[in-house]
């Protein structure tokens, strides 16, 4: 069985995801904002084995984590897209200094491309590509879970006003790549609360 928490981190508080199967004591960590200390506990009291950090894109407000977790989690493999390996590694790209306060270069351990599935106990986890709001953003699709990083919010979208940006492209990845998926499907943001394809087909004011 899957169980999902949202423990916020980091200066803006994004929601990190720390996704377990409880069943085979796997799990993975979705956007580590910054390093907390309560996700750690929460992995040690479960008893859980991090396989994975899967970062949806390269911003500093969702990488300021990779660090002191991959400390606290050494064997825990760091996964990205490949359109966004460059992104992460130039902190000015990615303006983690001005974000987190100090340059911050990531360079992944597994770089996954469209339709890459990884796996953590019985969780499959499929990549999917959806660039605009960097150039190599990503969703994680796991059953009908959508993890969305900064792509689709609730009733909104991520910004595109960074460099690297492009709102023809996060508008596109949305309707070609999200919208496609069952309205049921749980939709588990960056920032703010959770949602459906189907609510943001219906309410989304931005696609």
């Amino acid at each position: 069985m899957m169980k999902i928490f949202d423990l916020p981190s980091g200066p803006l508080m994004v929601n990190t995801y720390l996704v377990e199967d409880e069943v085979n004591k796997k799990g993975f960590i979705v956007d580590p904002g910054g390093h907390n200390p309560a996700l750690t506990r929460k992995v040690q009291e479960d008893g859980i084995d991090i396989i994975y950090i899967i970062l949806t894109h390269g911003h500093g407000d969702h990488i300021g984590g990779v660090e002191g977790h991959k400390k606290d989690f050494p064997e825990a493999k760091v996964v990205a897209s490949k359109a966004e390996e460059a992104f992460l590694a130039d902190a000015d790209m990615n303006m983690s200094a001005g974000t987190l306060g100090y340059p911050a270069e990531i360079h992944p351990d597994i770089l996954v491309d469209e339709g890459d599935i990884l796996e953590a106990g019985d969780m499959k986890m499929k990549f999917i590509m959806t660039p605009g709001h960097s150039p190599g953003g990503m969703c994680i699709l796991v059953d009908n879970v959508l993890f969305s990083g900064d792509t689709l919010f609730r009733a909104s979208v991520g910004r595109t006003d960074f460099p690297g940006c492009s709102f023809e492209k996060l508008a596109g990845s949305v309707h070609d790549k999200l919208f496609v998926l069952p309205d049921d499907t749980k939709v588990m943001p960056g920032h703010m609360e959770q949602t459906t394809i189907g609510f943001e087909k219906k309410n989304n004011p931005f696609v």
